[in-house]
Parts: structure tokens; sequence; C-alpha cells
């Protein structure tokens, strides 16, 4: 629960977000057969990104809705000189702290968050130090990851 502070009372409530995702969707190399279009890609990438988030449970997060109505779109990378597809998908959450959201916030797919409610949130000196060290844990993990995927160190 988050602190929310009215007058000299401090209360806790939920915090609801919406937050934004855009799954990329690019070709892997140019192949003479079988080569699927980018769009497709970004839609499977979307449609196994949206079963992991539905069947794996996130501690402190309850996902309300999951909605992949938005349509693909397509932008040109100048880094690599072809186009990339983007599926977009809309998660509405319940999180029970700032620090529980912040797996989704970190993530190379994030593009867009809303908090919904509370309008007001009250952070404690403590509350701020948690958040900044779990954003620290998952820039960590993030750039593990990304050294096991590209072989670096």
């Amino acid at each position: 629960m988050v602190k929310v502070k009215s007058g000299e009372e401090i209360t806790e409530k939920v915090l609801k977000l919406k937050i934004r995702l855009d799954f990329k969707g690019e070709a892997k190399g140019k192949f003479l057969f079988g080569n699927k279009n980018i769009e497709k890609l970004a839609e499977e990438a979307r449609d196994q990104q949206v079963a992991l988030i539905r069947n794996v449970p996130f501690q402190g997060i309850s996902i309300e809705d999951i909605d992949v109505g938005m349509e693909i779109y397509t932008v040109y990378d100048e880094n690599t000189g072809e186009d990339v597809a983007y599926s977009p998908v809309i998660l509405t959450i319940a999180a029970d702290t700032m620090e529980d959201i912040i797996k989704f916030i970190m993530r190379e797919e994030f593009r867009k968050v809303e908090v919904i409610e509370p309008d007001h949130i009250y952070l404690t000196r403590q509350d701020a130090e948690r958040m900044l060290f779990r954003m620290n844990q998952e820039l960590k993990s993030y750039k593990t990851s990304l050294e096991k995927k590209y072989n670096i160190k």
C-alpha cells in the first residue's frame, strides 16, 4: 500500500496504474523461404509475453486488465537500416508498493505509465531509499542479462 497524506492524516491505498509496453518484432536475418513479416513477429512476441504476464504471479502486483487492442505499428530503425514493428499492450495493475512496479517500468519494452489512483503519494525517506535500491537491483539484473545475451565481459 502506498501512503497518502490528507491534511495531517496519513492513510494507505492501493496504487493503480496503466503501463504501456511495446513488444518488438524484427527480422532475424534474411531467409529465402519462410521469413515471417515483422508485424507477425511483433504480434507473436506480444502474445508470448502477455501469456507469461497472465500466468506468472508477481509479488505485490495484481493484473486487473490486459488490453491488446492497439494496432501494431512500424518504424524505421536508423541503427540497423531496417523497419521494426511494435505490438503495444496496456496493462492495468494494482500494486502494493512503488517498488513492486519497478520490474515493469525497467523493461526495455516500457513506453508509458499513467497513475490512475491515488492523486497524491506521500514518500518517506525510507520509501525513497527502498525504491532507489530496487531500481538499482533491476538495473544490475538487466545488465547481467544483456551480458549473457551478447557474451560481454
